[in-house]
C-alpha cells in the first residue's frame, strides 16, 4: 500500500480551508486529473454530516471512476473519506485543519491507497510524489483564488 502523511502551513484560516476541501463538487474546476464529480447522496447541515460522491479521474491512458463516503466535521475541522467502490483495493484519506496562533493554519493530510490492478499500482507509485505535490499546490492555488491573500 502507498501512503503519505504531511502537514503544511497556509495563510488562510482552518475554517476557510475546511470549506474549500469540503466543497467536493468544485474539484473538477481546479484539481488535476479530476475530470468529473457528482454527489450521489447528501445528508449535511451546518453541524456536519456525510455525503456520497462519485469521482472520475483521468491520467494519460487511465480513466477510472470511484465512489467514496465523505464525513464532514466542521466543529473539529476534520474531513474523513472512506472508499466504497472502484479500481482500488483500499483508499482512505483524512484532512485536519488547525488554526495557528500567529495567523493562518496548518493542514494535516493523510492518504493511503492500493489499486486492484498491479499496472495502475505500479504507475501510481512512480508518479505519486509528483502527483501529490501538484494536488497539494492545486488546493493552495484554489485558496488564493477564493480568498485573495492572507486573512
Amino acid at each position: 500500500m502507498t501512503s503519505r502523511t504531511t502537514s503544511s502551513d497556509v495563510p488562510y484560516s482552518a475554517a476557510q480551508m475546511f470549506d474549500l476541501v469540503a466543497d467536493v463538487e468544485k474539484y473538477p474546476e481546479f484539481l488535476p486529473w479530476c475530470v468529473a464529480l457528482r454527489i450521489l447522496d447528501r445528508d449535511v447541515s451546518e453541524a456536519g454530516g456525510k455525503l456520497r460522491a462519485e469521482m472520475i479521474v483521468s491520467y494519460k491512458v487511465f480513466r477510472e471512476r470511484f465512489k467514496s463516503d465523505v464525513a464532514l466535521d466542521p466543529a473539529n475541522k476534520e474531513i474523513d473519506v472512506h472508499y466504497l467502490d472502484g479500481p482500488f483495493r483500499r483508499l482512505h484519506n483524512q484532512w485536519r485543519f488547525e488554526d495557528k496562533a500567529d495567523g493562518g493554519s496548518t493542514i494535516h493530510f493523510f492518504i493511503a491507497f492500493e489499486f486492484r490492478n498491479i499496472v495502475l499500482q505500479s504507475t501510481a507509485r512512480v508518479v505519486f510524489e509528483k502527483a501529490f505535490a501538484r494536488m497539494s499546490e492545486a488546493f493552495v492555488a484554489r485558496a488564493d483564488d477564493l480568498y485573495g491573500g492572507a486573512q
